[in-house]
């Protein structure tokens, strides 16, 4: 098969790789539709020791089944492969499960290929006319559905009621303010530091945009729940400025592990600070419905762009040369 190998930081190889091979339980699904997620971006700087190269890079992950009883089946792959019966996952939080793999990451080959190998029950059906770049979507959208259940469960007030601050404007920034806004959410504001991408954001018209770094910032202590989709010291110093007290900051993004949170503030204001780690099954299902439905808007946030073509969007992505808050590859068949 193709696959776009990761073989050094900042380089990939478009290449011949051995067809994966289904283990018991699992099968071969063909890829239709990968998209490049911050993570793989930080093991393409060479940034995360859980991604050793060589790799195959990618989870955000739609195709087609090839093995199996569900053969011809369209899917939408969960990459988070666990255990399915320590304590974790039979209380419906499997996302914290101890034995968790996530594809992409050693010991499982990642989904910037022509196949993958996956646990039959890690696939969710998906409507014959669901597009597979669409679909592609679910796992990053997934994430902030995630992150927005987790603030609505924390927060005092209803999300329709809420003053809302998210922090970044990329795949998961984005998804998060449309979220919010299916939910009847109105009091949005989105930071982003790129021009691009903040125009993108503003198309979808959900909420209001501004510049980090040129603008003013959000006004302190008055914002019900800070979303941090960025996960840096300098977005975790912002959060703890804006947040009001008895607010709820929810922590998405992995950009650096230190620095930046006002512990004082938090336990003086009584600030929920939530570690939010991926999804639940039930959050991937949900999700699936909500792109389906035209709940989410129609998604035109998305940049499509071949597996042969990937070293190039990599080098675009960390460029900031585009303004898409994601790019899809879809191998060459």
């Amino acid at each position: 098969m193709k696959a776009l190998v990761y073989v050094a930081p900042n380089k990939l190889e478009y290449r011949d790789e051995p067809d994966p091979v289904p283990e018991a339980g699992e099968v071969l699904v063909r890829v239709k539709a990968s998209g490049i997620c911050g993570s793989d971006m930080h093991a393409y700087f060479g940034h995360d020791e859980r991604r050793p190269a060589p790799l195959i890079l990618g989870h955000e992950v739609s195709g087609e089944v090839v093995s199996g009883e569900r053969q011809g089946q369209r899917v939408v792959v969960n990459p988070l492969v666990t255990c399915g019966y320590c304590d974790d996952c039979l209380s419906g939080r499997s996302n914290l499960c101890r034995q968790r793999q996530i594809i992409s990451m050693e010991p499982r080959q990642g989904a910037f290929s022509e196949l993958l190998r996956m646990p039959e029950c890690n696939l969710i059906d998906i409507p014959d006319e669901m597009s597979y770049l669409h679909a592609a979507l679910t796992e990053p959208v997934s994430t902030g559905m995630h992150a927005v259940l987790e603030a609505a469960r924390a927060s005092r007030r209803p999300l329709a009621e809420s003053r809302v601050l998210v922090l970044g404007g990329g795949a998961i920034g984005i998804a998060v303010a449309l979220i919010l806004n299916s939910h009847g959410c109105r009091n949005i504001r989105l930071g982003e530091t790129n021009g691009l991408r903040r125009k993108t954001v503003q198309a979808a018209q959900v909420c209001d945009v501004y510049d980090p770094i040129n603008d003013p910032a959000p006004e302190a202590d008055s914002w019900d729940i800070v979303i941090d989709a960025v996960g840096g010291a300098v977005t975790r110093d912002a959060a703890s400025h804006a947040v009001k007290p008895g607010g709820a900051i929810v922590h998405i993004g992995l950009m650096d592990n230190s620095g930046g949170l006002d512990v004082r503030k938090l336990t003086l204001q009584e600030v929920a600070f939530i570690g939010c780690y991926t999804y639940t099954m039930v959050d991937v299902r949900a999700t699936v419905k909500a792109l389906h439905s035209g709940a989410l808007g129609p998604l035109d946030w998305v940049e499509q762009r071949s597996l042969s073509e990937g070293a190039s969007a990599f080098v675009d992505l960390a460029n900031g040369d585009t303004p898409a808050a994601k790019i899809v590859l879809t191998p060459d068949y």
